[in-house]
């Protein structure tokens, strides 16, 4: 029977350490292992990541590019396919109803639906996008699509010079 005080290792899967500077008899005395003289002998002697011995490393000479969009909208593309998946129960298809359901997984802010698959039960879909195709197939299966809008961003407007010089 196996206890928890009889468990043991099995031969091999654990080494002793390394002794380092146990005298010249151990093999690892004097230098410890660690060679003659060098910045890689002395205590503290490593270099940070990235660090190129005073050249202007890699990651400073490449360009930086590009930047990161906080307004940035994510879509999910579900087909026609992901939407056989849903019980009978479902009759309005959105994209709340799909996230509940565990078809479309994450934060996504607009809904498109491809025609990839069919479809058999008569569903009312919300979307902001819907192929021509998908739509074609909903309604031959009895269903009907709504639209969503998709809302347009605010505009800046360019400050001209003209009106500065009149404030």
């Amino acid at each position: 029977m196996l206890r928890l005080n009889t468990i043991k290792a099995h031969p091999g899967a654990t080494q002793k350490p390394k002794r380092l500077g146990r005298g010249s008899g151990s093999g690892l005395g004097q230098t410890s292992g660690k060679g003659d003289k060098g910045q890689l002998a002395r205590t503290g002697g490593h270099v940070r990541p990235g660090f190129e011995g005073g050249q202007t490393p890699m990651y400073r000479r490449l360009p930086k590019k590009g930047f990161t969009n906080i307004h940035r909208r994510s879509n999910v593309v579900v087909n026609l396919s992901d939407l056989a998946l849903l019980d009978k129960s479902v009759k309005v298809v959105s994209l709340e109803t799909l996230s509940e359901r565990g078809i479309v997984k994450g934060r996504f802010d607009r809904l498109t639906i491809l025609a990839t698959g069919d479809v058999t039960t008569a569903f009312t879909i919300k979307a902001h996008r819907v192929s021509g195709a998908a739509l074609e197939k909903i309604t031959k299966a009895g269903g009907k699509v709504e639209m969503i809008p998709i809302p347009e961003g605010k505009k800046r407007v360019k400050k001209s010079k003209t009106a500065k010089a009149a404030k």
